[in-house]
């Protein structure tokens, strides 16, 4: 069974926004990830991200379009992370899910550990956007 995970490219003054994970998965702790997390059972994409990041960072942002997926598989799921390109709105950080949160250069995205499933898409979104 594949896992529908939803995460958010969210992009200010030519920087992405990534996020250190604390919590959940233990396949993933410790690493850096586009920020997001499950569809609920009958949950549009676009309003599942938007709550995912009001959850995890008190955040309101406005998801805009689907950008690209990577089917990954954890020693304990399958996952299908959907990457959407989104615009911040209001709200100011609070980590809940997360230890630390950056904003880097596109070129510098992978420098950092990314999560398996996040680094097909970190390729994605250097080359796409050159």
């Amino acid at each position: 069974m594949i896992t529908n995970v939803v995460a958010a490219l969210i992009e200010k003054e030519n920087k992405i926004l990534i996020a250190k994970r604390s919590t959940g998965d233990p396949n993933v702790l410790g690493t850096w990830e586009f920020p997001g997390g499950k569809v609920e059972l009958n949950e549009d994409e676009f309003h599942a991200i938007e709550r995912e990041i009001l959850e995890e960072f008190e955040l309101k942002i406005k998801a805009k379009k689907f950008v690209v997926n990577n089917i990954c598989e954890y020693p304990t799921k399958t996952v299908d992370l959907r990457l959407y390109s989104c615009d911040y709105v209001d709200g100011d950080f609070k980590l809940h899910d997360h230890s630390e949160y950056k904003w880097v250069k596109k070129e510098e995205l992978l420098n950092y550990d990314l999560a398996p499933a996040d680094i097909p898409l970190a390729r994605y979104v250097m080359e796409v956007n050159k």
